[in-house]
């Protein structure tokens, strides 16, 4: 067809042609150039369905997806032997797509080690246990009672459609942790959060109780490990508040992979997953998640959260990058699962955790933590007139050793109103002040460890 163009030299026309020739790459030319229609870019045989982090076209069929984003945490699990055969893990489950996935992906790792023992003949490795937790926190919200009775079905709901092995739910009051007594409790526990009137202060002190509570359910029931979801998002979001709050000192404890800080080590096999990511899952399975439970931050947490998420939308890899950034800071020393001494586990697990341990000249010792929320805190910050706890009112033992967040979001400022404050706290944390900091002894034995006598040797 001839063109209108008065600089059109020919008969014939080619400018379609060219124009065609010079579009842009199509994604026939990212899966070989060799004119094969749009496929996964893994497998090379299904059509893509999703995206990776930071991409806009189609580049994994939903197999590859979920295989690549399951791959993550199950080298997560075993780089770092957080969960070994002779476990018993508790998985925090808040409703939340974080969450969801960590329990089906622990569910599956469970699921193919029950396989593996009844096809095996000797029967040499256990199964790891599993439980739920769902900290109910109504209480403090505004649900009705209709609302959280739903949320609550459908979080048992979802328990109880896994596949066996079976794993028992744990639907725990926070009030809990004040008093066996549920009216009491839920009085000393707005009474607590009615004394802090920082609106990020007690966003903060509502997580520590949570983690209070946790602990409290997996030492009860006889847990090993404590399981969270917390994704790259998040951690990335915690980077930044943590920095912005003062927290500096004790930021690479709160984002190791795993933290025995606790009595009950809690680990994180989801830090390399982004939120974005565990969403499509959600969706691509059919993942049934309690939005209900799942509302926004305020205050710093909800500043630093609609920033993270600008800084997303700029760079879709920019929260991987922070939370890259912050990893290379110097671990503590109890940001290790401790040394397994049980025969069932298998020999090569317990070798690869003590590979993969952080080295004690390689981490940071500390054994001075805050009262309030467990961090570790640095003793030349603390103050100089508590050289012990003995002799002290509690008051001023929280007062004189709580970190400088604590200090400047949480604890009142007025004495009267400090003794009050202490007065509404758990008596797990009252206790713990109360005995002072024992610190964590590992790290000595593990330096003396060749001088040591074995139990057969103190006959010699």
């Amino acid at each position: 067809m001839a063109c209108s163009s008065s600089t059109c030299n020919s008969s014939g026309c080619y400018k379609e042609y060219e124009e065609e020739q010079h579009k842009p790459t199509t994604r026939t030319a990212v899966n070989g150039g060799n004119g094969l229609p749009n496929l996964c870019v893994k497998c090379k045989s299904s059509e893509p369905v999703c995206c990776g982090i930071g991409g806009d076209d189609a580049r994994f069929c939903k197999d590859c997806f979920k295989t690549n984003l399951y791959g993550k945490f199950k080298q997560a699990v075993s780089y770092n032997a957080t969960i070994t055969p002779g476990d018993k893990v508790l998985v925090a489950f808040s409703g939340g797509p974080s969450s969801r996935v960590v329990l089906q992906f622990v569910h599956e790792m469970q699921y193919r080690a029950q396989k593996n023992y009844d096809a095996s003949k000797d029967k040499s490795l256990p199964v790891f246990g599993v439980g739920v937790a769902f900290i109910d926190e109504s209480s403090i919200h505004s649900f009705t009672s209709q609302e959280i009775e739903k949320a609550i079905e459908d979080i048992r709901s979802i328990v109880s459609n896994l596949a066996p092995p079976s794993k028992e739910l744990y639907v725990v009051p926070i009030e809990n942790i004040f008093s066996s007594d549920i009216s009491d409790g839920n009085e000393r526990l707005k009474k607590l959060l009615d004394a802090v009137s920082d609106v990020s202060g007690k966003e903060d002190l509502l997580i520590h109780l949570r983690m209070l509570s946790l602990q409290k359910v997996a030492s009860e029931n006889g847990y090993t490990r404590v399981v969270l979801g917390s994704c790259t998002s998040r951690i990335a979001c915690h980077v930044i508040s943590a920095t912005v709050k003062g927290q500096g000192y004790s930021l690479s404890a709160d984002i190791q992979y795993v933290d025995s800080r606790w009595e009950i080590p809690v680990v994180l096999p989801l830090r390399d997953c982004p939120v974005q990511e565990l969403n499509t899952l959600c969706s691509l399975d059919g993942l049934k998640i309690v939005e209900l439970l799942n509302g926004p931050c305020s205050g710093i947490n909800g500043l630093v959260s609609s920033f993270v998420k600008v800084l997303q939308e700029e760079n879709p890899s920019r929260e991987c990058t922070i939370v890259r950034t912050a990893g290379k800071l110097t671990p503590f020393h109890f940001n290790r699962i401790p040394e397994i001494h049980d025969s069932n586990v298998p020999l090569a697990t317990r070798r690869r955790q003590k590979r993969q341990n952080p080295k004690p000249d390689g981490s940071i010792s500390s054994d001075s933590f805050c009262p309030i929320c467990n961090s570790p805190v640095n003793k030349s910050n603390l103050s100089s007139s508590l050289s012990s706890p003995e002799g002290h009112r509690i008051s001023d033992i929280f007062a004189a050793a709580a970190c400088s967040s604590c200090q400047f979001q949480i604890l009142p400022k007025e004495p009267s109103l400090m003794e009050q404050f202490v007065s509404f706290l758990p008596q797990s944390l009252i206790t713990r002040a109360k005995h002072g900091d024992r610190g964590d002894f590992s790290l000595l034995r593990e330096q003396i460890q060749d001088f040591l006598l074995s139990d057969g040797d103190d006959e010699i």
